[in-house]
């Protein structure tokens, strides 16, 4: 019996881009829910346990938005495992998640840094 999938809660910005990310994350065998609304966000949060939700912080006011996110999740979710992705530009200015993934457009940076995340 192989072991269950790790799963990801991924809130994206950009509908362009959730549905390319969801692929690539189920192809390599995590079971993915994804939203592009903050406050399903939080209801997904709060109805299942996840192995850490990923946050797109990409776009004009979005990381003050994924910090307020990263918060009310991990309020009312202890333990919650919390990973920004975002571009080479967007800085560590933020102590909220418990990691920043920079791999934007890179699919192989973002599962190895996922990878990492998970298994270390």
């Amino acid at each position: 019996m192989s072991p269950e999938p790790y799963s990801i809660l991924h809130v994206c910005s950009r509908e362009s881009v959730v549905g390319l990310r969801d692929q690539i994350l189920k192809l390599h065998g995590y079971y993915v829910d994804s939203t592009l609304s903050l406050e399903e966000a939080l209801r997904l949060a709060e109805a299942r346990d996840y192995s850490l939700a990923l946050i797109d912080v990409e776009g004009n006011g979005r990381i003050a938005m994924a910090e307020k996110l990263c918060g009310e999740i991990k309020t009312r979710k202890p333990g919650q495992k919390v990973v920004f992705i975002c571009n080479y530009r967007v800085s560590a200015e933020t102590d909220c998640p418990d990691e920043i993934i920079r791999a934007e457009f890179n699919p192989r940076v973002m599962l190895e840094g996922l990878s990492s995340f998970l298994e270390g």
